[in-house]
């Protein structure tokens, strides 16, 4: 019986030792076995490439709507000017993150002792300069199915953004979180620009670009809903309301299936900074948005055509929304907790 319970012992010794050897290899080793090294990469930038760069950040990858502070008392929470990449923007477990994750700076400050290669990693394969896995609310699986030159006019312009020092706080996942992120880098697959003449495959890789998919597309165990993409009603619970996204497939009842093109680029075109349509001031209780208006209404109407030629093309889904509910007003006895 005494040597039962020895090799018993011996084997449940040896069962944990596997076990914590296994999450230290995903803690640890994973990212640096799927994905590897940075590449080497010198960013020759031109204006033209910067120009690009500076269009993508702001317009279409939107970098600048996370990675700076937003002024929630103007509709659709447009950046701050003078906090633009300095990151620190928080998702909270109050908003339903695994955790308190910070957006990283991104002006030369926080970024000047990364090499290109480093920043076309992170970009495209979800990994910081120091190897470790980066959470994809940066949603790097779909920059990485960007097109490499548009990668790197990104970085061109970054290199460009005023330099501002803001020391960001390290991310903090929740378990099994901070496990399972280091098994989601991945090896990017690259896809060249489509041009003009195919507006719906260049509308794809825009809509790719925008990563619309996050917000409109409902997600069960971080996977997809079957037969929901692109069907909005993804909810989000803030302090000023609860949103959910909208319905973009051409469902006639719940999506855009009546809207005209034209109606479609004005709609964004409505909240153009640069046509002097400035965000108004949203009092509380009133509708607010998460949608970055103000930041895409700056794509050109090439682009917005191509993505609603795109968005014809997806299958119809019956789903509709409620894009807005204020948020109920506390009891007295509430408050005065």
């Amino acid at each position: 019986m005494k040597t039962f319970f020895r090799y018993a012992a011996i084997g449940v010794g040896v069962l944990l030792i596997g076990v914590a050897g296994l999450l230290a290899y995903v803690k640890f080793g994973m990212v640096a076995v799927n994905i590897g090294p940075a590449p080497k990469l010198n960013v020759k930038a031109t204006q033209g490439q910067i120009d690009r760069g500076r269009y993508l950040v702001n317009h279409v990858s939107i970098c600048l709507d996370c990675h700076s502070s937003r002024d929630w008392t103007k509709f659709s929470g447009p950046p701050i000017p003078g906090t633009l990449g300095m990151g620190g923007y928080r998702f909270g477990r109050e908003a339903g993150a695994p955790g308190n994750i910070y957006s990283r700076n991104i002006t030369p400050t926080g970024l000047g002792n990364w090499t290109d290669g480093e920043i076309f990693r992170a970009i495209t394969e979800g990994v910081s300069k120091e190897g470790r896995a980066l959470f994809p609310i940066m949603p790097h699986p779909h920059y990485g199915k960007m097109d490499r030159n548009d990668i790197e006019a990104i970085i061109a312009y970054l290199r460009t953004l005023k330099p501002i020092e803001n020391k960001v706080p390290d991310t903090e996942l929740d378990f099994p979180l901070n496990f399972i992120v280091n098994t989601i880098p991945q090896k990017a697959n690259f896809q060249q620009r489509p041009d003009t003449t195919n507006p719906a495959a260049l509308g794809a890789y825009l809509v790719n670009a925008a990563a619309c998919v996050h917000c409109h597309t409902q997600s069960k165990d971080g996977k997809p809903v079957p037969g929901m993409n692109l069907a909005g009603g993804v909810t989000m619970k803030l302090p000023f309301g609860t949103l959910q996204s909208a319905n973009l497939t051409p469902d006639p009842e719940t999506g855009l299936g009546l809207w005209t093109k034209e109606a479609f680029i004005a709609r964004f075109k409505a909240h153009d900074p640069g046509r002097g349509n400035l965000p108004h001031t949203v009092k509380p209780g009133e509708r607010q948005v998460i949608m970055p208006w103000s930041m895409y209404a700056g794509m050109s109407e090439t682009d917005l055509g191509a993505i609603y030629a795109y968005l014809r093309t997806l299958k119809p889904v019956k789903n509709r929304t409620v894009a807005f509910v204020p948020p109920t007003p506390a009891r007295p006895e509430q408050a005065r907790k």
